[in-house]
């Protein structure tokens, strides 16, 4: 074992070292290598346990998934205020140690290394993610930078436990960018007089939120104009969480994927037994005599761990931090959303994309952040957040009538996809959609395209 633990600690060590400036990236041809190499042990000691009559993968098993936690954990130490030392370790033995490498860069460990190199080469400033196909591309070649493979390779070469490990590591970040996030906000709206201003204003013009704005055009496009400076900074915090929540999608997804294949038994009694204790909260809320796991019950924060493993969890509806009341919220994050429509712009078969590659703005990681952020408030931050969409979408094309424009604007275009795809993902009923926007209007738009 202690062999064992030192070679395979140092193949993964070394096997996962990334030049940053390499193109095309290393980080498939590296996984495949160290695949191979992690392959050769799996199956050398599966070859060995019957000459010498010892369980060879369990063995394996344990072994490897003590080195990938043990990392994972080393890696999170640095998000935490109170850091877990070797001896506090429930990984770490002191007859069979984990050996301790040198760190090459920022990362601690290999698994760091592996999510900043993927983080990299997956950035929402270089490249889109098209949602059909799982797909990064590069927005200036067009070239596939990687897709939904790369985590069935990293299955293949660490196993469960390093996609696992690999999806803490991003819940970690996401708490860490939320959190700069706010202090930004705190810092830059604030505390800025002129800001506060603008959105003082701006409230007034469009209170209330069910009345149609007359000129809007102006009202909104001067908003826009006394903010700029704001934007930039706002939108790289954003897209950041959007594109950790779309790896955190893509690694669910891989999780359940080889879970119902390798062991569809567990992933069947996981899923029952999730649905039947969600089954029985929501019974207990309808009727409060009804049974609810009490305070020192650790039930539910052991399943959360089986399901998380299993895949079987949509990181979308994840709360990440606790948060307090901050005024002009819904309607700041209303006009960040107006402020990113026109670079962008609409195409038939790939949805929203970005207008010029030298003023990047991706869509997923826009959509899925925004929805992330907006999560960590109360309900109904996000409801006066749709009401201000919805007003937008009316007034303006109000106006366009009124003018006898006959296309629809691609801003309403955009703030019209922005909704749908707010619906998509969250998997809320289309009606809280149309309770700011009219039917019609939501059918059609496709169509006047």
């Amino acid at each position: 074992r202690k062999e064992l633990v030192k070679r395979v600690a140092f193949a993964l060590h070394r096997g996962l070292i990334f030049n940053p400036r390499a193109k095309p990236s290393e980080l498939m041809p590296k996984l495949k290598e160290l695949g191979a190499t992690m392959d050769g042990f799996h199956r050398s000691f599966e070859y060995i346990q019957d000459y010498v009559n010892i369980y060879g993968l369990k063995i394996w098993q344990e072994e490897v998934s003590r080195i990938i936690n043990y990392n994972v954990e080393q890696e999170c130490n640095n998000f935490l205020r109170t850091k877990i030392q070797d001896w506090q370790s429930m990984y770490q033995s002191t007859h069979i140690p984990i050996p301790k490498f040198t760190p090459v860069d920022e990362s601690v460990t290999f698994i760091g290394r592996l999510c900043r190199e993927i983080l990299r080469i997956t950035d929402p400033k270089m490249t889109c993610h098209i949602d059909q196909l799982n797909t990064w591309y590069d927005m200036k070649t067009h070239q596939e930078v990687t897709s939904s493979r790369l985590f069935s390779e990293i299955q293949t070469t660490l196993g469960t436990f390093g996609l696992n490990g690999l999806d803490r590591l991003l819940c970690f970040m996401i708490v860490k960018e939320l959190q700069n996030f706010l202090s930004m906000f705190q810092k830059i709206i604030l505390r800025d007089r002129t800001v506060q201003d603008t959105l003082k204003t701006l409230m007034n013009a469009v209170s209330p939120l069910k009345s149609i704005v007359a000129n809007s055009n102006k009202i909104y496009f001067s908003a826009i104009a006394k903010t700029q400076k704001i934007w930039t900074a706002y939108l790289e915090a954003i897209m950041k969480v959007g594109q950790m929540q779309i790896l955190r999608q893509q690694i669910a997804n891989e999780l359940n994927y080889s879970c119902r294949f390798d062991s569809k038994h567990l992933a069947a009694a996981l899923e029952n037994l999730n649905k039947a204790l969600l089954a029985d909260i929501e019974a207990h809320y309808q009727d409060p005599s009804l049974p609810y796991p009490k305070e020192d019950n650790t039930l539910l924060y052991e399943i959360t761990a089986y399901l998380e493993a299993a895949g079987i969890h949509n990181p979308l509806n994840k709360i990440y931090i606790t948060t307090k009341r901050l005024p002009y919220f819904p309607i700041v994050n209303f006009l960040f959303l107006i402020a990113q429509l026109p670079k962008l712009q609409y195409n038939k078969n790939l949805g929203m994309v970005c207008r010029k590659p030298a003023d990047p703005v991706d869509w997923p990681p826009l959509v899925l952040g925004l929805l992330t952020l907006l999560k960590q408030f109360h309900s109904r931050y996000t409801e006066q957040f749709l009401a201000l969409i919805g007003q937008f979408i009316r007034s303006t094309v109000e106006q366009c009538t009124s003018q006898k424009i006959p296309e629809m604007p691609a801003d309403v275009v955009g703030a019209l996809l922005f909704l749908e795809d707010y619906v998509r993902y969250t998997k809320l009923p289309r009606r809280v959609a149309e309770a700011h926007v009219p039917n019609f209007i939501f059918d059609e738009f496709r169509t006047v395209l």
